[in-house]
């Protein structure tokens, strides 16, 4: 580490060291640039540490010990003792053993690695301030930049993070100890996620929302599986109502909400979750030394090949937007890396998924029925229920269906939604049909194992052509 205010050089900056900023590094690294690789917190960013992966172990986690409560249909009786620290160190385990590995491949691919937090002095160069007392810092002129400081969770006026009784979802992943009360502000994918999580410990969870409906992009299709699910643990929903303020309570506290019309409640709680969102993290760059653009709310707009308004700093993952998804930043990472290495990349995909791990998942790619319509096609839409897989009826999962959405003249697969059982694995056939331009044909035709979910897919697609064998026909 350089300790004092030197000035190096490097052919590319990239900060943060997230599914963007390492990805972006080690491609860059792969074409032969000399590359510099800045992280002010922990090599991974949010999704190693804070985000997807402990996420998804303590959703594996409770998911094991709630299926073990609840399998005397199979034969099977049990009282699992779930015990939180336990738990919280073996998912911290599978972090340490991740993000290890980010800095093993990025040296191991001669990417020098700094720890501290940059800042641009002008478009040119940018100043980073060591991580630790006493470190100092050191200048870097750089021919190219990527930035990938990814997002952090919103506050809500009145509920900061800093209060003991109040959680971010990093607050929520590093818990040692279950909340007999939780009350989660925001019913979208973190909200709806971790409400699963901690309903499944045994925590009396209260989500509140101050829309009608919980994950409102996904549709009711969607979100009535999702509440009915969530509601069997217990879970209770409260729409159109705003947290407002919370105090102390006799024990715990009490969270106050309002709604449009100045209706108020009041919940009582052990702790508060907020999870209404993420906002992209730029207030540490100085952008305005480079001459870097902004949005409103922060996002840096990008080209198809991730490029500022400057042309020579790029963009990538949370920090320019939508989607804000670890795949979408990695994905980016690899076309900026690419740019700068003077080739011909660009931010050409057919198609990006998304997930959301609850209980059952969902996954959805490309175009609904509705956007299709709007896009000039006319679509076909074929489905499979899992009360008809003859895998899940053996999982005791039926919950869902496999949606697939075409286009009738073409029978080019245009879009796919899954919620069910591993709907975050079914959906990159639906992904790659799209991405290749497949048709309906293409994935009816093709010979699936028996049994498994993904006959789902080849049943749905079946479907719109109205030659599905396991399911009526539409």
């Amino acid at each position: 580490m350089v300790v004092g205010d030197v000035t190096t050089g490097t052919d590319l900056l990239v900060i943060g060291a997230g599914p963007g900023g390492y990805v972006a590094a080690i491609r860059a690294a792969q074409r032969d640039l000399d590359v510099t690789l800045v992280e002010k917190d922990a090599f991974g960013g949010t999704c190693l540490n804070t985000g997807c992966i402990p996420s998804k172990a303590y959703i594996t986690a409770t998911d094991l010990a709630h299926e073990v409560d609840n399998a005397e249909m199979m034969g099977i009786s049990a009282d699992p003792d779930v015990d939180l620290p336990t738990m919280n160190e073996w998912k911290d385990g599978v972090v340490d053993q991740l993000t290890g590995g980010v800095e093993k491949l990025c040296k191991a691919n001669g990417v020098e690695l700094i720890e501290g937090t940059a800042s641009f002095v002008d478009e040119d160069t940018a100043r980073i301030a060591h991580s630790g007392d006493g470190q100092g810092s050191e200048t870097i002129e750089f021919k190219h930049a990527i930035i990938a400081t990814g997002s952090r969770p919103i506050q809500i006026p009145g509920f900061e993070y800093s209060d003991d009784h109040v959680w971010s979802s990093t607050d929520a992943l590093a818990a040692t100890e279950i909340p007999n009360q939780l009350v989660v502000v925001g019913g979208g994918y973190i909200g709806m996620e971790l409400s699963t999580v901690f309903a499944k410990l045994g925590s009396e969870v209260t989500v509140v929302e101050m829309l009608d409906d919980i994950l409102p992009t996904y549709g009711e299709d969607v979100t009535q599986i999702i509440r009915s699910k969530a509601e069997d643990l217990g879970i209770e929903f409260n729409f159109g109502e705003g947290a407002s303020s919370w105090a102390d309570g006799e024990e715990g506290v009490m969270v106050m909400t309002e709604t449009e019309d100045g209706e108020e409640s009041t919940y009582g709680a052990d702790k508060v979750l907020v999870a209404v969102g993420r906002a992209p993290v730029t207030d540490t760059l100085d952008l305005d030394n480079a001459g870097i653009e902004t949005t409103d709310r922060g996002v840096i707009p990008t080209d198809d090949r991730m490029r500022t308004n400057v042309d020579h700093i790029h963009a990538i993952g949370d920090v320019a937007g939508d989607p804000m998804l670890a795949h979408a930043a990695s994905k980016e990472g690899i076309v900026a890396a690419e740019v700068v290495a003077g080739e011909p990349a660009a931010m050409d995909v057919q198609a990006i998924p998304a997930a959301v791990f609850t209980d059952p998942e969902i996954a959805t790619v490309g175009l609904t029925e509705t956007e299709a319509e709007e896009a000039g096609f006319t679509p076909v839409v074929g489905e499979m229920p899992f009360r008809a897989s003859g895998r899940a009826l053996t999982t005791g999962h039926t919950d869902g269906f496999v949606k697939i959405i075409a286009d009738e003249e073409s029978g080019f697969v245009l879009g796919g939604k899954i919620v069910g059982p591993e709907a975050s694995e079914l959906i990159a056939e639906i992904t790659l049909a799209i991405e290749l331009g497949a048709t309906l044909e293409d994935v009816a035709s093709t010979v699936h194992t028996h049994p498994t979910l993904a006959e789902a897919v080849m049943e749905a697609a079946e479907n719109a052509e109205g030659q599905a064998i396991h399911t009526l026909n539409r």
